[in-house]
């Protein structure tokens, strides 16, 4: 399958290589960060400034790997999801003395809390990122936003404090109509490539995870479908030239992990019931289960991109092993109907993976070097 050109010559999106995001931030940014918001020995326009030059170099070498779609690295936000969600409207962000359970380490005391009903503001400083991407990019401008299921799930049920969201439809009819906007709000800025992290369904494939959904009395198999539901009110009247991605996890903190399982109890879910276009999808362990789940994309234009080369750690994979493991996951879906991404982003939040910047840069060479190999090229 031969990927549409635009007018310039360049391949449309989905591209047979991509990654899921964000990236290492550079020391500059870090220094600069810590001197706005700790210090507070620098204002916002010199903080910008910095941030300019660090998103400008990551643009330059994810295309000079070979990349067709880059982003802006996420190297404004300090986590992949609390920053977009903080600026919606109805949503506010709480420090308090506790952070979520990782594997062996807790997140930073960050609470996502919902003081209000849900909306998209036309000001949302991620417009104006995308924008920036845009501008300063030869190939294709993409963002990263975290799915509607993550203001349900990353929100415990004492942080929602509207009445009527104690109904959950009520809630999640919101949440769809709040991402619609978003995804128009996203189109109008130019955007024709963005990607929606649902990770959830992941978390919601964790018998762990689905035994504390079933304590707060919710099943979990009743929020796949619903996640699903919400995932597809959001994208379902998108036009027809606008390409959706979603990423697929188990958490990712300074190369941790959160959950674990097969993706058995979403797949159905996220590949029928959903109108997404390319599926980013971890499998770079055992955590991530089998391939079977893949038997479930059905025929057509979907595109799943399995994370077999990992972010979490430095050690390189064997482009002959992820030969096999393609041949592999071709039992289970056509060849022409997958493509290679890292398992996740490099930095899901400020502090990164514990690996370095030319780990960072060689791994994306592999997913180049990788699709060029199997399918001939990023844009076949």
């Amino acid at each position: 399958m031969t990927s549409p050109t635009t007018g310039t010559g360049l391949a449309k999106p989905p591209y047979r290589a991509d990654h899921v995001g964000s990236l290492l931030r550079p020391d500059s940014v870090k220094e600069a960060r810590r001197k706005f918001y700790d210090d507070k020995s620098i204002d916002k326009a010199e903080l910008a400034v910095v941030e300019d030059e660090a998103i400008r170099d990551a643009i330059r070498m994810q295309e000079e790997v070979g990349l067709l779609a880059v982003t802006d690295g996420e190297i404004r936000r300090s986590f992949w999801h609390y920053d977009f969600m903080g600026e919606l409207d109805g949503f506010t962000l709480d420090q308090r003395d506790e952070g979520v359970q990782f594997h062996g380490v807790k997140l930073r005391p960050i609470h996502p809390t919902i003081t209000g009903k849900l909306d998209f503001p036309d000001d949302h400083p991620m417009l104006a990122h995308y924008r920036f991407v845009a501008e300063n990019t030869k190939v294709t401008p993409k963002i990263s936003i975290p799915g509607p299921s993550c203001c349900h799930f990353r929100t415990a049920r004492a942080d929602i404090h509207p009445a009527e969201y104690a109904d959950l439809d009520v809630l999640f009819a919101d949440l769809a109509r709040t991402y619609a906007k978003a995804v128009q709000s996203f189109y109008d800025a130019g955007c024709r490539y963005l990607q929606m992290d649902d990770i959830f369904f992941a978390y919601l494939c964790d018998p762990k995870h689905r035994e504390a959904k079933k304590a707060e009395g919710q099943d979990p198999d009743w929020l796949i479908d619903r996640y699903a539901w919400m995932m597809n009110e959001a994208i379902k009247d998108r036009p027809s030239d606008m390409v959706i991605g979603m990423h697929m996890c188990r958490g990712n903190f300074q190369s941790t992990y959160a959950a674990e399982g097969a993706y058995d109890p979403a797949a159905d879910a996220i590949f029928n019931k959903t109108d997404v276009d390319i599926y980013f999808m971890e499998y770079d362990s055992d955590r991530s289960g089998g391939l079977e789940p893949l038997k479930l994309l059905p025929k057509g234009k979907k595109r799943v991109l399995p994370g077999f080369i990992t972010t979490k750690t430095p050690e390189m994979e064997n482009l002959d092993d992820l030969k096999r493991k393609f041949e592999e996951a071709s039992k289970y879906a056509d060849l022409d109907q997958l493509g290679i991404a890292p398992q996740c982003g490099f930095a899901s939040t400020e502090e990164g993976n514990k690996v370095t910047m030319d780990d960072q840069k060689r791994k994306l060479e592999l997913v180049v070097k990788t699709a060029e190999a199997i399918w001939g090229g990023v844009d076949r």
